[in-house]
């Protein structure tokens, strides 16, 4: 049985697992890639169980930051989304990312958005002011664990700010009315478009149903996004919890520094790629837990492809061996929170089956 994040996650059969995907606006970048890399290692891990994987990663190309990069650019915002989509998928098929068996787009489900907002006001956790459906969010930050000051200043860092027609500070737009001149749709309550955190709870809830088993995010996504994403969707169903286990993966710095557009210190995968193995790459990314913020230096890429080169020499021992103990062990690593770091350990020094065993479940062969 897989744990994640200390919680067992028992599943039969099928487990359905929802990544939170790009806004194409700056992909694809080594953030994104840590993400989308272990999301890849947890469904790799759990078809190893024998488990069928269902898969949804998100593409939220409709948002306000999308909007304002493609007008820098010039571009038509899905014309600007396309491009860097088709760079995003280049990328990941580089680092052996397996593409998602669903891969819902934000413009492709605003009618479910709006089926969302009304299902919200109709069960009293909405309101509606001047176009705007806001979701009553009182005591969701307390729900994620976060202390209502630290909550307000994630909130403006994500552009979140207090919209005064709001009953409380903690209400976010499920919906809100369309300004000047950007792309909206028909509603209800008069043109607009989709709030951030509903469009994902809007594409998990079609796709996957009322609950998932696995939500995997960036840890700078846990809240607010992660946090209200899951407070409408539980809301609207009445099924809880609408995640039964989350993996927040933890965030790559430069110099202590998130990796961010707005930090300008992006370091993007296609640059990496041009110098190092792909596989190499892979490699410093989950050789390491997945919770844990780190720092991302030049120099550790060399040290991961001379580890790799290792594993390759080590699985070419007794080629002709069949299963072991040591096997078992790497197994029995990765099933235990993902730990990446034991089961390499153990299949570099073993070598053979415990060594082919690691690289083909992590990808790496």
């Amino acid at each position: 049985m897989l744990r994640i994040g200390g919680t067992a996650l028992p599943v039969v059969g099928r487990a359905r697992m929802y990544v939170c995907g790009i806004t194409p606006y700056d992909t694809t970048h080594l953030g994104h890639a840590a993400t989308f890399v272990w999301a890849d290692v947890a469904g790799r891990v759990l078809r190893h169980l024998g488990v069928e994987v269902e898969s949804c990663r998100n593409v939220t190309d409709v948002d306000d930051v999308l909007d304002a990069a493609a007008a820098r650019a010039g571009e038509r915002a899905d014309s600007f989304a396309a491009v860097q989509q088709f760079r995003f998928d280049r990328d990941m098929a580089a680092l052996g990312v397996r593409r998602p068996v669903h891969e819902p787009r934000a413009h492709n489900h605003v009618g479910q958005v709006v089926t969302l907002a009304a299902a919200l006001l109709e069960g009293g956790h909405a309101y509606e002011r001047e176009g705007t459906v806001f979701f009553r969010g009182a005591g969701t930050p307390e729900r994620a664990g976060v202390p209502a000051e630290v909550a307000r200043e994630l909130a403006v860092e994500f552009g979140h700010l207090h919209d005064e027609r709001a009953d409380h500070p903690d209400d976010v737009p499920v919906w809100r009315a369309a300004r000047p001149g950007e792309p909206a749709w028909p509603s209800p309550w008069g043109s607009g478009r989709p709030g951030w955190h509903a469009e994902c709870a809007a594409m998990a809830l079609t796709v996957l149903g009322a609950s998932v088993d696995l939500h995997v995010g960036g840890e700078d996504l846990r809240f607010p996004h992660h946090a209200y994403e899951s407070a409408m969707a539980e809301a609207v169903t009445g099924v809880r919890p609408f995640a039964r286990s989350w993996m927040h993966v933890g965030t790559v710095r430069v110099g202590g520094e998130k990796m961010a557009k707005s930090a300008g210190n992006l370091v993007l995968v296609s640059d990496l790629l041009e110098g190092h193995p792909a596989a190499a790459l892979r490699l410093l990314l989950v050789d390491r837990p997945w919770d844990r913020p780190w720092d991302f230096e030049h120099a550790a890429l060399d040290t991961a492809a001379a580890r790799l080169e290792r594993l390759y020499a080590a699985a070419a021992r007794g080629v002709g061996d069949g299963h072991s103990a040591a096997a078992d062990a790497v197994s029995a690593a990765l099933l235990a929170d993902l730990d990446v770091p034991g089961a390499l350990a153990v299949a570099e020094e073993a070598g053979g089956a415990a060594a082919r065993l690691a690289l083909s479940v992590l990808g790496l062969a």
